[in-house]
């Protein structure tokens, strides 16, 4: 298969006060293009600090991270800034959206930064929002939309780069249970698509989605389980 991410050894360390805390204590961990992975642990576990190593926005104390064929684990802040917008879609718990701004707009400005011209932008988030359900929605603001098609314009947000991976961060933290099914349901047609989808989550029942499951205990792998995949 071919390897997206590949971590080998991985620690990251934080000061605290004299002492060193150790977050992560040597992770290994291969995910393959098209995996659909779930990232689960208990609070301290180190899920967080490994979904922000994976996102680009931490760097490890040490090991290396190769990213769909670039070792990330040295890079500047400049150089992550841009590999994070074209190698990562970003979904947040709390949607992260610019409040004045259109959900066409919201969608389209990771463009902005990839120097898309404004033509390709509002073609290319058009043909997003239209694939996450959201057609009729494309002038409205977030406080004109509901959580669910807020975190929708996030994940529309995500996909518009054509990114290497999906990184989710507790996508349905702020969703009532009816809209948290929804948007599951769009993230497993987002990884039919062909994505490489990584959620981080602390419910079996959202983790249950993925047909993989990585489990984290004290900064280490405690399991890596893959499921039999179910066509329905």
């Amino acid at each position: 298969m071919n390897k997206v991410i590949e971590i080998r050894n991985i620690t990251r360390d934080f000061p605290l006060g004299s002492e060193i805390v150790k977050v992560l204590k040597g992770i290994d961990l291969d995910i393959d293009r098209g995996e659909y992975v779930a990232l689960m642990g208990p609070s301290g576990s180190g899920k967080s600090t490994l979904m922000n190593l994976l996102g680009c926005l931490d760097t490890p104390t040490s090991g290396t991270y190769i990213l769909n064929g670039e070792d990330v684990s040295k890079m500047s802040d400049d150089e992550l800034a841009e590999i994070r917008n074209k190698e990562i879609g970003f979904v947040f718990q709390t949607f992260n959206l610019l409040p004045r701004t259109t959900a066409l707009d919201n969608v389209a400005l990771p463009m902005v930064y990839a120097g898309y011209s404004k033509t390709e932008r509002t073609k290319r988030a058009e043909e997003v929002l239209n694939n996450v359900g959201l057609a009729d929605r494309m002038d409205h603001k977030p406080n004109q939309l509901s959580g669910g098609q807020r975190q929708r314009v996030a994940v529309g947000r995500a996909l518009v780069n054509n990114p290497s991976i999906i990184l989710a961060d507790e996508p349905t933290g702020n969703l009532d249970s009816v809209t948290s099914v929804e948007i599951m349901k769009l993230f497993d047609k987002i990884h039919a698509d062909g994505n490489t989808v990584i959620l981080v989550t602390h419910e079996e029942e959202i983790a249950n989605h993925a047909h993989r499951i990585v489990r984290l205990k004290d900064g280490m792998v405690e399991s890596d389980i893959r499921k039999e995949r179910v066509y329905n």
